[in-house]
């Protein structure tokens, strides 16, 4: 039967019905541990009970008002994250592409009520990925996203990450911001030095550049911090945040400085269901776990350990895994063999992996996972490795009989 959905998705033959902490029970009867996520979405696992009962509560009570009327929880969500951050105000968004276009915008309106309208280009960096609105997929910049949909939208310059010399050249008299990832998740699981990060920081300083970090992927906790920037050294000036807030519900925030958002008055901009009482019940239940005391050096620790076990991991399968990369609970491997043939192979073994670029099979697990749950998906893994050795070995044989 041909699928009424429409087929931009290469989609694996299996689906869940339904998940409990880092497990998922698909609807074949197996039980998988899931070190995907949802894409880093599900922060806290499948069914956090304290998530359950925040979003069974509020929809028994109301679902959506708009934004015409206060939403107190809001405020309150809103309260907690300019209280843990560099922020002074805060956006609400349903998606991580919305939050960007939110921060683009808002980027592009602080020079124009600084008198400089002129001031609209933003610099982004290859590999990256901002999502899949027309601006966004201009921001990212790459091909394969904008191929077939017409002009790229005016005004992103993409420079190569970490050549710090091509980007002082691409600054010119129209440049507003800089725009990048902490560490780039689908363009490889790439960090981004934090030696570069305050020479942007130094250099937007400089030329009354805004400085954005895109933490869709890098916040909530992903990498053994609230945000990902507090282990460099610097601030942004307006940072997007999506995925883990919502711990698996649509939410999305653009948070700024009061300074950065001087240009976003009344009317400026808005959203029909961003910050409605359904999303904001969950994302401050989200923040009730995630900053609990202990619950981030909990993060740390464990992705400490998964880190030392994928060292092991590679060092018992130098054929199959070549290099990892990451830090925290955002962690990645590339491989020698195709990231697909990886990840089919992780599957097979029961545990989900998410592909991204430079051939790297993403490893995003709850953050809630245990020392325990570390040892049992690297047993999965390296029986993954060992299948696609045997495969490689009987290639080997095949060829040298020919």
């Amino acid at each position: 039967m041909t699928s009424p959905l429409l087929p931009t998705y290469a989609r694996a033959d299996l689906s869940f019905e339904k998940g409990e902490g880092p497990w998922l029970f698909g609807r074949d009867g197996e039980r998988y541990l899931d070190f995907g996520a949802g894409v880093a979405v599900n922060a806290l696992g499948h069914a956090h009970p304290h998530l359950v009962k925040a979003l069974t509560d509020q929809a028994a009570k109301l679902w959506h008002t708009s934004n015409l009327y206060r939403i107190p929880e809001g405020e309150r969500l809103a309260q907690r994250l300019t209280e843990n951050t560099f922020a002074d105000v805060v956006f609400f968004t349903n998606s991580g592409a919305e939050a960007n276009e939110a921060a683009i915008k808002m980027a592009r309106k602080y020079h124009s009520a600084n008198g400089h309208p002129e001031r609209f280009r933003i610099i982004t960096f290859e590999g990256a990925f901002h999502g899949r609105t027309l601006a966004t997929i201009a921001a990212g910049g790459q091909a394969k996203y904008l191929e077939g949909f017409g002009p790229k939208v005016e005004g992103f310059d993409q420079v190569p990450l970490g050549d710090l010399e091509a980007l002082k050249a691409a600054i010119g008299p129209e440049t507003a911001a800089l725009m990048i990832e902490p560490i780039q998740g689908e363009g490889g699981v790439r960090t981004v030095p934090n030696v570069f990060i305050r020479a942007l920081r130094d250099l937007c300083d400089q030329h009354g550049l805004l400085l954005i970090f895109d933490e869709i992927q890098t916040g909530i906790g992903r990498t053994g911090k609230l945000f990902a920037y507090e282990w460099t050294g610097v601030t942004p000036d307006i940072m997007s945040v999506a995925k883990g807030i919502g711990g698996g519900f649509p939410l999305g925030a653009c948070l700024a400085t009061a300074e950065a958002a001087k240009g976003m008055t009344l009317g400026t901009h808005g959203s029909t269901f961003g910050g409605n009482p359904l999303a904001m019940a969950v994302g401050n239940a989200v923040l009730d776990v995630i900053l609990a005391p202990g619950f981030l050096e909990h993060v740390e620790k464990v992705g400490l350990l998964l880190k030392q076990r994928m060292a092991e991991l590679m060092d018992r399968h130098p054929a199959v895994i070549a290099e990892v990369r990451g830090l925290g609970l955002m962690m990645g491997l590339r491989t020698h063999v195709p990231n697909t043939e990886f990840i089919a192979a992780a599957r097979s073994e029961k545990i989900i992996l998410i592909g991204a670029g430079e051939n790297v099979s993403r490893i995003l697990p709850p953050l809630i996972i245990t020392d325990a749950e570390v040892a049992e998906a690297m047993n999965r893994l390296d029986a993954a490795c060992a299948a696609i050795e045997a495969e490689l070995k009987k290639v080997a044989q095949r060829g040298a009989a020919q």
